[in-house]
């Protein structure tokens, strides 16, 4: 290996003898870095969604391949964000890929001691026959005048601020569905 060739290695050679003397383009790259190409270019597809963690809705373009995701970046299409994302929402891949992700429920059993993990289809399927007998067992039809209420005292919903306009959308809709009518927001208490 010549003299030359090996002070070629040095960004800072490459500068002073090369064709680009204030060290903008390919003199500060090394090999390495000109044979990179995009994180997202061997996507198979791109999805839009919104990040989930407050209630600016910024847009994100969601990259999939093989059926999982592999980067999330901000959406230049976006209304609201127009392409940026702050640094919680630009960490999105780790919520989605993260081997430390909690894919199961705690449950503690009436008068039980121990916490058990019980999967997710096992949780929302109890959740909906507890949702559905306090639905049966509060149901008030008309009150004592015979005026139509179709509504449930049995449950109510009490939302969070970290959810976005979205999600407290949809649980207002699915609550009011379902004859609830305290239906509540953690922000305004």
């Amino acid at each position: 290996m010549g003299a030359r060739t090996w002070l070629g290695e040095w960004p800072m050679f490459r500068q002073a003898t090369g064709s680009d003397p204030l060290g903008r383009g390919s003199a500060v790259q090394s090999p390495r870095t000109q044979a990179l190409g995009p994180r997202t270019s061997d996507a198979d597809e791109v999805v839009k969604s919104v990040c989930p963690y407050c209630a600016v809705g910024c847009g994100q373009n969601v990259y999939v391949r093989d059926g999982r995701v592999t980067q999330i970046e901000g959406d230049p299409d976006s209304p609201v964000s127009r392409g940026r994302l702050c640094p919680k929402g630009s960490a999105s891949t780790s919520l989605v890929t993260s081997p430390s992700r909690v894919t199961t429920v705690r449950y503690r059993r009436p008068y039980g001691t121990e916490w058990e993990d019980l999967d997710l289809d096992t949780a929302l399927d109890m959740i909906a026959d507890r949702v559905i007998d306090a639905r049966r067992k509060g149901w008030q039809d008309t009150d004592e005048e015979g005026r139509v209420l179709r509504r449930t005292l049995g449950f109510s919903s009490l939302g969070g601020a970290t959810l976005d306009n979205e999600e407290n959308y949809l649980i207002k809709k699915l609550f009011m569905a379902l004859g609830a009518i305290q239906v509540e927001n953690q922000a305004r208490i």
